[in-house]
């Protein structure tokens, strides 16, 4: 098992919180595991790109090069985008579709959503929506983790593992709301395969 993910977003929309329930997920399964924070760590309403890689067998380098991502799992669409030439053919693209404007030449919403929804091989989802109705609009990082679950190659109750982990000292109610959330992006990216 090998397996390559992009994560991309904005500054503070939770990227390294999926990047830690993947790992404590991957580590858990006794899983190599490498991960690189890129850019805009440092900022918030930055870029913010993480490369994340796991195998059962030793890895070496904590960068993916370009075209060689099995998935890019990404909490804003116009990151996915700007991401797509790391994905290899036949690779995934997990997004959300709620938009960031957070510069003045945002793309368009309608030609950005067309730009997602050509992509062969995507789930599409509004995370920000589901949170919402979920209860915990800060949980909608998670949905989109959740989608990404058929690509993972790691089970549902494994990344369930990975939340109680990160989350256990924030108490019983932080740890089901992650779950549920977790379990929402799941069954919104079987009803779309």
């Amino acid at each position: 098992m090998k397996i390559d993910i992009i994560l991309a977003g904005v500054g503070g929309q939770g990227i390294l919180t999926i990047a830690a329930v993947i790992g404590m997920a991957a580590v858990d399964k006794n899983l190599y595991l490498k991960q690189a924070e890129v850019h805009g760590m440092s900022q918030r309403g930055g870029d913010v790109q993480s490369n994340l890689r796991l195998s059962d067998k030793p890895i070496y380098s904590d960068l993916i090069t370009k075209g060689c991502a099995d998935i890019i799992i990404s909490v804003e669409p116009m990151e996915a985008l700007r991401y797509l030439p790391y994905l290899k053919k036949g690779g995934y693209v997990i997004t959300n579709i709620v938009q960031f404007n957070n510069i003045v030449n945002y793309p368009n919403e309608d030609e950005l959503n067309a730009r997602i929804k050509a992509l062969p091989n995507r789930i599409a989802i509004n995370a920000d929506q589901i949170a919402k109705d979920l209860g915990n609009t800060r949980a909608s990082n998670i949905v989109v983790l959740g989608a990404a679950v058929p690509f993972l190659g790691l089970s549902i109750k494994e990344l369930e593992g990975g939340i109680k982990s990160l989350f256990g000292s924030k108490g019983d109610d932080v740890v089901e709301m992650n779950i549920t959330a977790l379990h929402a992006g799941y069954e919104f990216a079987k009803s779309e395969m």
